[in-house]
């Protein structure tokens, strides 16, 4: 079950630099097939992939996601980070402009850093293997869920990395099992971990200041792209995320 430790849990009253709201706690999807079939189906893009996540749920699933994006409040799930940061996973219930942003705060930032946006037009991804690993294993609690499973899979579709290691598909593949009903998670975990959403891996280096970027041609955290953020913000970014 979806473990709820702290009053961190809930959700803020507003996220600075993110116009939206109101926010509303809803810890209980978690628990709930339908809402990852819906929250992944855009890790899912070649035919294989659709049909070993969607199957018979596609119509309640996609149901259930395009109710979570119209609702009054904006359903939000946060995990927590050290140095009182959070992460937060907003549904975007912009009418006409839906989507699921992946937000970075720090309590000494004036603004949350958005890294990532799955929507018409995706941007990102804004996380290597090895920094959605520490976040979902950090073991901090707090945020919607104490479950790194969940925590895992909830921040998968802001992921891409073509440098994943051997047993990246065996940690897909366990946290589809647990939460979800999927009935092969292991060819599951292979097909996205191979497609990688919208925006497909991308290639991670050390900029100038010894800092993580990557070559997403659609990524904030690709300093040559055109969504590129200043070195300055690039650089707390990757020390806020390091493992």
């Amino acid at each position: 079950m979806t473990a709820v430790t702290d009053s961190a849990a809930l959700p803020p009253a507003l996220i600075p630099g993110y116009d939206g709201g109101p926010f509303g706690h809803l810890p209980g999807r978690l628990d709930d097939h339908l809402f990852w079939v819906g929250h992944l189906h855009n890790c899912a893009q070649e035919e294989e992939a659709e049909e070993l996540l969607l199957g018979a749920d596609e119509a309640e699933a996609m149901r259930l996601h395009n109710l979570l994006l119209s609702g009054a409040e904006w359903p939000v799930f946060s995990v927590p980070l050290a140095g009182g940061r959070r992460f937060h996973v907003v549904y975007r219930a912009f009418e006409e402009d839906e989507g699921v942003d992946y937000l970075l705060q720090d309590p000494g930032w004036e603004s949350a850093e958005l890294l990532a946006a799955d929507d018409g037009h995706f941007t990102g991804p804004g996380l290597s293997w090895e920094e959605l690993v520490a976040v979902a294993d950090n073991g901090l609690p707090g945020g919607s869920t104490d479950d790194p499973h969940a925590r895992l899979l909830l921040l998968l579709p802001a992921f891409g990395d073509d440098a994943v290691p051997a047993d990246a598909e065996g940690r897909v593949a366990a946290a589809l099992r647990a939460r979800t009903r999927v009935g092969e998670p292991e060819r599951l975990a292979a097909a996205m971990l191979e497609e990688q959403g919208p925006c497909g891996p991308v290639r991670w280096t050390a900029a100038p200041g010894g800092y993580r970027t990557n070559d997403g041609r659609y990524s904030f955290r690709n300093p040559a792209g055109a969504y590129a953020r200043d070195a300055g913000r690039l650089e707390r970014i990757a020390r806020a995320l390091a493992p």
